[in-house]
């Protein structure tokens, strides 16, 4: 009788964790971009509203916006992955599906301020008659656009929550790795009725916390043995004896 080990798991899993740190690397990078590329003008004038919204930067800052939110729950399946054979891997998991949720309902506000505002300003701008002002509040504070976007971000700020105390119960991510992002998504609602400045600040947190949870899993991915079933997978060959 002989036993070999097949190495494939661990390369398989490290894989995944490290692809889940680029993606929260790459989504905290975007995070932190569109508040700090976004322009901020008066946006309660026409003359503001045309300035910010008739930008390139408007537009650019904006899919940043997108990309981050499509990125990050890509990136939290990594720590789905190392919760697995935990006993907090259902909250990990929660957490995601709540914040990949959250991400989708707030993804056609998004896409409706990067474009929909965009090309209303441009014709604003080039001398079209519209009231600016009216279109721009039908846009963002429509019942069904506000309520599914205060819903995405209820979601984000729940999931941020879930998945910190799964990271905390598991101790196998730092304890606290988890935490910074939680409080980020929680400060998403609250963040948007606060100046530039503070808006820009909370892109910061929100980009330091991805930044730190994908050092946390990329250093997990290559000093912690990530086996599924964290114990070595034996293929045993039985031959005549």
């Amino acid at each position: 009788m002989s036993s070999t080990t097949d190495p494939h798991p661990i390369r398989d899993s490290r894989r995944l964790v490290r692809l889940g740190a680029a993606a929260l690397t790459a989504s905290g990078v975007l995070f932190f971009l569109y508040p700090a590329v976004r322009p901020w003008h008066d946006e309660s004038t026409v003359g503001g509203a045309v300035a910010s919204m008739s930008s390139h930067a408007w537009v650019a800052a904006h899919l940043f916006a997108i990309v981050a939110l499509i990125l990050m729950p890509l990136g939290l399946l990594a720590i789905c992955r190392v919760t697995e054979e935990s006993r907090s891997f259902c909250l990990s998991l929660a957490g995601t599906v709540a914040i990949w949720l959250g991400a989708g309902l707030a993804l056609p506000y998004y896409g409706a301020e990067d474009f929909a505002l965009h090309a209303i300003a441009r014709k604003v701008d080039s001398g079209a008659s519209f009231n600016l002002l009216e279109l721009v509040n039908a846009v963002r504070f429509g019942a069904a656009a506000a309520t599914t976007f205060t819903l995405g971000l209820v979601l984000l700020g729940v999931g941020g929550v879930l998945l910190a105390v799964a990271i905390w119960r598991a101790s196998i991510l730092p304890r606290w790795s988890g935490v910074p992002l939680a409080i980020a998504l929680l400060l998403l609602i609250p963040q948007f009725y606060l100046p530039a400045w503070a808006r820009i600040a909370h892109g910061i947190l929100v980009a330091l916390a991805l930044l730190w949870l994908a050092a946390s899993l990329w250093t997990t991915a290559h000093q912690k043995d990530l086996r599924p079933d964290r114990s070595p997978k034996i293929n045993s060959v039985t031959a005549a004896m």
